[in-house]
């Protein structure tokens, strides 16, 4: 799996008139080495659509591609990729369908979970909440810096950390530990997705973190 230290994923509400598509190309123009494709309120045929607008982006940017939830959606589109949440189809099911070299990711909330997905064969697992968000409601308690630290040592995979993250927090999450901190809110909600992607980038390598 090709390395990244950004994961940008898409959420428009509260954003009238913005696609995901639109959204996800936009942090791409700012320098986002993946996009998650996070649309949960779309149906399958309209998901596809921007699926499949976000994917030639993705490529054109040669950044990864990745889409929530829906392994039927990320086949169809011909994504790098797709991450499940705890409570979509099981991991080991869909490691078994997915085609050779495509990526499986696994949100998790705890160690137990943690080693699970990486029993089911998760490429990278997604750690969180580290930090309290309004994004999603998880029914986890933030696990902090020192929870994210602890399951990136005891797992063999990569981990997003997700879960209240900004400028401020990626670099303190990167260091806790994770290859790549995934955000939300501090792109999506930004009057200009593409500025404050770059604007997290180059605090990240303003701090030493490539």
């Amino acid at each position: 799996m090709k390395p990244f230290r950004l994961c940008a994923i898409t959420d428009v509400t509260g954003r009238p008139g913005l696609t995901h598509a639109e959204a996800g190309a936009a942090a791409l123009a700012g320098g986002a080495p993946c996009v998650q494709l996070r649309a949960k309120d779309l149906p399958a045929r309209a998901l596809l659509h921007e699926a499949r607008s976000l994917r030639a982006a993705a490529r054109a940017a040669g950044a990864v591609f990745i889409v929530n939830d829906r392994l039927d959606v990320a086949l169809a589109a011909e994504a790098d990729g797709v991450h499940l949440g705890q409570d979509d189809l099981p991991a080991g099911r869909a490691r078994r369908l997915l085609p050779h070299g495509r990526i499986l990711g696994v949100s998790t909330h705890s160690l137990p979970q943690a080693r699970r997905a990486v029993d089911d064969g998760a490429d990278y697992i997604g750690v969180g909440p580290v930090f309290a968000t309004a994004t999603k409601e998880t029914g986890y308690a933030p696990l902090g810096l020192a929870g994210l630290a602890a399951v990136a040592a005891a797992v063999p995979v990569p981990v997003v950390a997700i879960g209240g993250i900004g400028p401020a927090e990626a670099p303190q999450v990167i260091r806790a530990g994770a290859m790549a901190a995934a955000v939300i809110s501090a792109l999506m909600a930004a009057p200009d997705i593409a500025e404050a992607t770059r604007a997290l980038l180059s605090r990240l390598a303003a701090e030493g973190i490539g």
